[in-house]
């Protein structure tokens, strides 16, 4: 039976399909896939969840000032409407008693919520970063560098939370739609948490890109290396790689990894996080995907893999033709959006690659968003 949440029929934009039951919403999100990638190759079935609840490992709640009193939760969907309440149906339940935690400690300090209109007030968001082991990473989030009675702060979230494992302060005093800042300064403990993953140790900051499904991603992943066909000898590129896990969780089947990131922040995480994990066939390199590859083809680099795993924008068909002249006997495309998937594989495939199957799986139950994992190989080679 579907259950219920109060804040659902306040136009909450968390879980769309909350009144769904999950089945149907497996069968109407494997129509939608059919639709959309059938004509391409076989899709198999939507791999879900057996319990598609509480699966969420992040938290961003909002904060604001309703009847006098200091308030936080989710927007309702399209506004900057705060839905107050602390008990979400999708996030782990650490999450949920964390920020009823925070809550309960950010009142006890008389804290205010920020007025984006007014410009006035202290407390813009909060961000949680939940691991299989309880622990959570708690991000405040303010407009100024100011965060009067943080020390008091600290010591009662401890003493009511005392698996949080770290307390950052964020400051973001720009006033758009992104929610972190680019300013931090650890308040408690490492400022990070680790999190497990096929086996292996991640940190995960407060600006981390990381799958909030870990359960699934280990299904995600799993199934993308199993299609790469890896023996331990071949050269295989991880573009997009953020963080490094895709890559990371196939060094011990490749004999190198090559990983491509833009972000910075992300890339020097993934080369503590090969560091941490002993993983000593594994490259990273800060640079934009597209050109990266454009080069590394002019330079004939002939890979035999390459993941792609790019944001739901979808790759580029710079990116994709440069990766056709490498001439790779896989692509392993890892998508979240079937639309720009479909589109991207219509250009592998004027390129000489031909999808062999789909794998859809579901991380994210209860709402319209889907990852699939694509197989793709040269005309002139079997899977």
């Amino acid at each position: 039976m579907p259950k219920t949440c109060p804040n659902f029929t306040r136009q909450c934009g968390g879980c769309p399909l909350l009144a769904t039951p999950y089945p149907r919403q497996l069968a109407e999100k494997q129509q939608r896939l059919e639709k959309l990638l059938g004509g391409f190759a076989p899709v198999e079935p939507v791999r879900g969840m057996e319990d598609p609840w509480h699966y969420r490992n992040k938290a961003i709640a909002s904060f604001a000032m309703q009847q006098g009193k200091l308030v936080c939760g989710l927007y309702a969907e399209g506004t900057h409407r705060v839905l107050p309440g602390t008990d979400c149906l999708l996030q782990q339940e650490a999450l949920n008693r964390t920020l009823e935690a925070v809550l309960q400690a950010a009142r006890g300090c008389h804290w205010t919520a920020y007025d984006e209109d007014r410009g006035t007030g202290l407390l813009r968001h909060v961000v949680l970063r939940g691991t299989r082991e309880g622990q959570v990473l708690v991000t405040l989030v303010t407009p100024g560098p100011a965060l009067p009675g943080s020390r008091n702060f600290c010591a009662a979230l401890r003493r009511a939370a005392p698996w949080v494992a770290g307390i950052v302060h964020n400051v973001n005093p720009t006033a758009t739609s992104a929610v972190l800042g680019n300013r931090e300064k650890v308040l408690y403990g490492p400022g990070q948490v680790l999190d497990t993953l096929c086996g292996l140790r991640f940190a995960i900051s407060s600006r981390s890109f990381y799958q909030v499904n870990p359960l699934q991603t280990e299904v995600l992943y799993q199934t993308a290396i199993s299609l790469a066909g890896l023996t331990g000898k071949e050269t295989v590129v991880d573009a997009y790689c953020g963080i490094g896990t895709i890559g990371l969780c196939a060094a011990a089947s490749a004999g190198r990894v090559l990983g491509i990131e833009r972000n910075p922040a992300a890339v020097r995480d993934a080369i503590a996080n090969a560091r941490r994990n002993g993983v000593t066939n594994a490259r990273f390199t800060c640079a934009d995907a597209t050109p990266w590859m454009e080069q590394a083809a002019r330079e004939a680099l002939r890979p035999h893999v390459v993941f792609l795993d790019p944001p739901r924008a979808g790759s580029t068909p710079a990116c994709i033709g440069a990766v056709s002249r490498m001439a790779p006997r896989r692509v392993v495309y890892v998508s979240c959006d079937p639309e720009t998937l479909a589109r991207d594989v219509a250009l592998f495939a004027r390129q000489g690659y031909k999808a062999r199957k789909f794998v859809p799986v579901d991380l994210f139950p209860h709402t319209r968003h889907i990852e699939t994992v694509a197989l793709l190989t040269r005309q002139e080679a079997r899977p």
